[in-house]
């Protein structure tokens, strides 16, 4: 039985990874490029349209975000598995994707057979953690929460973060494609979490925390 074509768009802001993306998986049996996006107001578009099997997806693009672009993927109900391919992995960049409902979470120094197996494994539903990732997170869950401090929302934390790099509301809702009411929700419920008073005090204390950086 001929082997199955797995179909998948590339999501990232830097052209020379997608061009390496692209070759490395055009040179290999069994994988289809339907196209690329470099941020993820574009990928989602670019999925929507072309539906893949899988979207390869970077978290930090300055044309939306990743995490931004899995929960509108997930919420419009796209076909297509999200497996992040990212340099980050702490905590803050690796809940929020996975909790929006990214398949798997890959570093981008993972080996080329590493990430053919796990575009396979996604593609088939399956989820996939890189080594590093999984520790992560084995640990999380296995340490209680400091102080018994309520935790942020992985909502609450992706627009903790854009406060963090000086983005106004207006420019937080088109990023997380919500209104800007709802971001001032957001933010009123994570003031109320760190028991702060203003958005400087809550990046400060989320640093202080941990709960960024």
């Amino acid at each position: 039985m001929a082997e199955r074509t797995i179909t998948l768009i590339l999501v990232d802001d830097h052209p020379v990874v997608r061009d390496g993306l692209r070759g490395m998986f055009e040179s290999a049996p069994g994988f289809a490029v339907l196209g690329e996006a470099a941020g993820g107001v574009e990928g989602v578009e670019l999925a929507l349209r072309l539906d893949p099997d899988v979207v390869l997806m970077d978290l930090r693009m300055p044309d939306g975000g990743g995490v931004a672009a899995i929960a509108e993927l997930a919420r419009r109900g796209a076909r297509a598995k999200v497996l992040v391919l990212t340099t980050y992995d702490t905590d803050s960049d690796t809940l929020p994707a996975i909790e929006a409902g990214a398949t798997g979470y890959l570093l981008k120094d993972a080996p080329r057979e590493e990430l053919f197996t796990a575009v396979r494994a996604a593609a088939d539903g399956r989820t996939v953690l890189s080594p590093a990732v999984a520790s992560r997170l084995v640990s999380r869950v296995r340490t209680p929460a400091a102080g018994g401090v309520e935790p942020l929302s992985a909502r609450e934390r992706e627009v903790l973060e854009l406060v963090a790099r000086g983005t106004s509301n207006r420019e937080i809702a088109k990023e997380l494609f919500i209104s800007e009411a709802t971001v001032k929700t957001h933010l009123t419920h994570l003031y109320g979490k760190l028991g702060v008073k203003d958005r400087a005090a809550a990046v400060a204390v989320a640093y202080d925390r941990r709960i960024l950086g």
